[in-house]
């Protein structure tokens, strides 16, 4: 069990956090939400041990073992990633031999009832316990069983780190802390990095884990699937629910109307008081009153009603010149990376205005396809027509890793920006939140969402007509993400968005562009009607259905496979009416309360117009969750 007491982390004349305290427990899934730049990344630092609280203290039992992974890769020196893995192991290697001396030392001894002797025996009991914990047993399966769960090929056990991307160089930092079995993990956005098959994968390894997790997301399903219990972080205060995302969304909800409820009754109660001291301290025969009801306003706890930060990044995307009518058109395009084909025969038209959307499992070609349509790589075969004055600006996947980490937000961007715009540097950095001496922090001290918002604004430098963006909601907290889907729906030009988030991309887009072995195929209209088509609810079920469809199903099957496929295609369907059905209550009951909350506006004669928005987009989930419902019953 670890114990934080008291915590204060403070930077400059910024709180991060103030008095803060929590407890973790064996076996604690602990989601860490809260905006950008709240702390969350620091608050693990500091339970690490890499940063030292200004007031407070963590402790934990003596050999308590933490895992760490950060939003920054670490060196990777081993010559395969099968090696490389196996580092986990070292802890393991050092202990044993730690084991095989004190053992020696045992036997060879003869001062049994020494102190000496005593503490050797300890030492022993203590190493073994240690070595059980690890589970030293079959290290080679277990270090298949987490590289290939996360999305590794055999074939590639014996490539060389260096030549994955960065992505997959942190899925291999992922697979060494699995395989390190600490008693807390701790994972940094573990999820932006990977795909929904292993996301999943990742989902069942941790429902078996016997130590404790943190876990910083803004995958709201992954959180939900993982989590038992959340822990806020807002303003520099802490807020804990034993429970899991959606349902602390709903607790904290219930809270703030039952604070702001006890705070209207104490400032009415106030308000007596106050006018009953007037009253009686102009009569000598109730002065005495009037004092006595002085001090039971001096002992009165003022309760005091918990501040929202509403801070959040307002902008709109530049336009430039229009573009002509046709943006991009492929015809038999085909990209191979030596042997290896990632698509072929892809025919694609983009038009001016489409909002489109590339999905897919990872490896599929979707970042491939969005660098050839940006000019950034080229194709192996093929052609590509650019449409007339087109103009690109590309948000490139891990272009935040990239940023010069040795120059000031400020100084980027004016080193960057056009002579006309630079004025505007500023401004623009207000509008992401980079206000005053926030401009002038180096980019190196920045968390993953702050470099993700650096990267947004250098976007707004040069106007566009077509913006391609690759995974731009990694790193984003949920309302960062909210206002750039709005800032995309706005934008009046062309879009391509490849992204794994089905929440983001509901309602945004036109066209849909699925990448699957090697295929390219068109949609019409957005993911929800994607899902419609094939009776799917999310991409889970997208990226993991392997069963043919159309023409391209197989026509043999006996008749035996056929039940065993329609009772798989039964159970499927009724799994997702039963989550579908969890959803609609949630919805129904947050739905309720908003319409109770506004009945008290209207009662007294107060309107909040946010409230009533967000009761119409309530019943607008709740219809369409009701749609995927009643299609899933026939």
């Amino acid at each position: 069990m670890l114990q934080a007491s008291n915590l204060s982390i403070i930077f400059g004349s910024r709180v991060l956090f103030d008095n803060v305290t929590f407890t973790i427990q064996p076996r604690d899934r602990i989601g860490l939400v809260g905006r950008n730049g709240v702390g969350k990344s620091t608050l693990l630092k500091a339970i690490n041990g890499e940063i030292t609280p200004q007031e407070g203290s963590i402790s934990k039992p003596s050999g308590y073992s933490i895992g760490f992974l950060k939003q920054e890769i670490r060196g990777q020196n081993e010559p395969t990633v099968w090696l490389e893995a196996q580092t986990a192991f070292k802890e393991i290697n050092i202990l044993q031999e730690k084991l095989d001396n004190v053992q020696h030392q045992l036997e060879t001894r003869t001062d049994y009832d020494s102190d000496a002797y005593m503490n050797l025996s300890q030492e022993f009991c203590d190493i073994n316990d240690r070595l059980v914990h690890l589970d030293i047993d079959d290290k080679d399966k277990k270090t298949e069983l987490v590289l290939l769960g996360l999305g590794y090929q055999r074939e590639d056990f014996e490539k060389a780190p260096s030549t994955f991307s960065g992505g997959w160089a942190m899925r291999l930092e992922l697979a060494k802390l699995l395989l390190q079995n600490p008693d807390l993990l701790m994972l940094d956005e573990p999820t932006n990095h990977l795909d929904i098959e292993s996301i999943i994968w990742l989902e069942e390894f941790f429902q078996k884990y016997e130590g404790a997790i943190i876990l910083v997301s803004h995958d709201k399903t992954f959180l939900d699937n993982v989590c038992n219990k959340t822990i806020e972080l807002e303003l520099g205060k802490m807020y804990e629910y034993k429970a899991n995302y959606s349902k602390y969304l709903v607790l904290k909800e219930d809270r703030r109307e039952k604070q702001l409820q006890t705070f209207k009754n104490q400032q009415d109660q106030i308000k007596q008081i106050e006018r009953n001291i007037e009253r009686f301290k102009a009569k000598a025969s109730k002065a005495s009153m009037a004092q006595s009801l002085v001090k039971k306003l001096d002992r009165m706890d003022i309760v005091e009603v918990e501040q929202d930060d509403v801070r959040s990044m307002r902008f709109q995307f530049p336009m430039g010149q229009q573009s002509g009518k046709v943006v991009v058109k492929a015809t038999n395009l085909a990209k191979n990376y030596g042997e290896k084909q990632v698509f072929h025969d892809v025919n694609m038209e983009v038009e001016r205005g489409d909002k489109v959307a590339f999905i897919g499992k990872n490896g599929m070609g979707k970042t491939t396809m969005a660098k050839i349509i940006a000019k950034e790589l080229d194709a192996s075969s093929g052609t590509q027509e650019i449409g007339h004055n087109v103009v690109t600006a590309f948000f490139a996947q891990h272009h935040a890793e990239h940023l010069p980490k040795e120059l000031t937000i400020l100084q980027y961007m004016e080193d960057t920006a056009p002579n006309d715009v630079r004025a505007q540097v500023r401004n623009i950095l207000g509008a992401f939140m980079f206000s005053g001496d926030d401009a002038t922090k180096k980019i190196s001290v920045l968390s993953g969402g702050e470099r993700a918002r650096v990267c947004l604004a250098h976007l707004l430098l040069n106007p566009s007509n077509v913006l391609i963006l690759d995974e731009p909601t990694n790193h984003l907290d949920l309302r960062a993400k909210d206002v750039l889907k709005d800032a995309i729906a706005k934008y009046p030009g062309t879009v391509i968005v490849v992204s794994h988030d089905r929440d983001f991309l509901v309602g945004l887009t036109t066209k849909t562009f699925e990448f699957k072995d090697g295929v390219v195929r068109q949609h019409v209209g957005d993911v929800n009607t994607f899902f419609e088509e094939r009776r799917l609810a999310n991409f889970r079920e997208v990226e993991l259905n392997t069963q043919s469809s159309g023409v391209d199903s197989q026509k043999n099957n006996n008749t035996s496979n056929n039940n065993k496929t329609d009772e798989k295609e039964a159970k499927r369907i009724k799994n997702q009416i039963s989550r579908l059905e969890e959803e609609i209550s949630m919805h129904e009951t947050a739905v309720k309360k908003l319409e109770e909350k506004i009945a008290q506006q209207a009662q007294d004669g107060k309107y909040d117009e946010p409230t009533v928005q967000q009761l119409g987009e309530g019943k607008k989930q709740l219809e369409k969750l009701m749609q995927e419902w009643e299609v899933l019953q026939v």
